[in-house]
């Protein structure tokens, strides 16, 4: 739901939903904006804040819990937006947060040279583990995967719920032309693995962490923006994330009509991020977690996504994950 700017310059703030978003926020209608769209909101990025108005009903309570989220941090080594303000207006929700310096990692990361690359991701471990020791509710959840696990519709298919995965195989069970045997596989796999979990203390996941969703400033994390997914889960579901956006990067556009990075430019992130957050990665059967993760989010896909196609494919996925093979399989750490 991250933004990103498409137009060049500034423009006075005349746009009419812009102009009633301030009033509602009860901030001046003066200075320049940047007109900004991402996969579900849009944005207007002033000098000193950012506002952004979601017209999706899907994720109509995002804003509210992106607050609650970003309340979380106030104290913390995390580097984020401070959130203004929030609410309702004629336009739908709105969020008003200051303006980090930078720009996102997608737009910085094509022209940064291997040095400030390393420096980015290093700084990104840091943030991380800064993250991840903030005190969190127990089973906070974003409303809008809350409502899907008690069987409303599913706009979203991550982040992973551990607790939730066997649930999924019988959702898929119920979708016509499942693979009867192939489930029934799934079904004992995940069962065999569930004990993996059992020892676990959820902290606090971002759950949607990859380019367009860290602000990058002179080969450094000024913040990690856009809380809309953040769950309480084990600490390597973030690495789980952050493992298929370097695998697979060109899923992870800013918008629906961009492309998101060229995966070998990514190779050397595992590694750095590796090297500067360790515990990240000491897990016991880590790969065993980690293709876990990646087993609930391909059984969400083939249960609930809209296209027959994309459950075909997310089927298929299953299948070669069964036999211990995944996106994973290229990348090193």
């Amino acid at each position: 739901m991250t933004p990103r700017p498409t137009t060049p310059a500034g423009e006075p703030a005349t746009d009419p939903a812009l102009l009633r978003t301030l009033a509602s926020a009860g901030l001046p209608a003066t200075g320049r904006f940047v007109r900004t769209a991402g996969w579900v909101s849009t944005a207007w990025v002033g000098d000193a804040f950012v506002v952004r108005l979601n017209a999706d009903a899907r994720f109509r309570d995002a804003y509210r819990h992106e607050a609650r989220v970003v309340d979380l941090l106030a104290g913390s080594e995390v580097p984020h937006a401070r959130r203004l303000a929030h609410g309702d207006g004629p336009d739908g929700p709105w969020y008003v947060s200051g303006r980090l310096p930078g720009r996102t990692l997608y737009d910085a990361w094509p022209t940064a040279d291997r040095r400030t690359r390393r420096s980015i991701i290093e700084s990104l471990g840091a943030a991380l583990r800064a993250l991840h020791r903030v005190p969190v509710p127990v089973g906070l959840m974003p409303p809008w995967l809350t409502g899907a696990l008690a069987g409303g519709p599913w706009p979203a298919f991550h982040p992973p719920v551990v607790g939730a995965t066997l649930q999924q195989v019988e959702a898929a069970r119920r979708r016509p032309g499942h693979d009867p045997r192939l489930l029934a596989d799934v079904d004992a796999w995940v069962r065999e693995r569930l004990d993996l979990f059992a020892a676990d203390r959820p902290v606090l996941v971002h759950g949607d962490l990859h380019g367009s969703n860290l602000i990058v400033d002179r080969g450094r994390v000024t913040g990690i923006i856009d809380f809309a997914e953040a769950v309480a889960q084990p600490a390597d579901v973030e690495l789980d994330t952050l493992l298929r956006w370097c695998a697979r990067a060109r899923e992870f556009p800013p918008t629906p009509d961009d492309r998101g990075l060229d995966e070998t430019t990514l190779a050397e992130v595992p590694g750095w991020l590796h090297g500067a957050y360790p515990e990240l990665f000491e897990r016991e059967h880590l790969r065993e977690r980690l293709n876990f993760y990646d087993m609930y989010g391909e059984l969400t896909l083939s249960a609930h996504h809209p296209w027959p196609d994309a459950r075909d494919a997310a089927q298929a996925r299953v299948a070669r994950l069964l036999s211990g093979h995944n996106h994973l399989d290229g990348l090193v750490w």
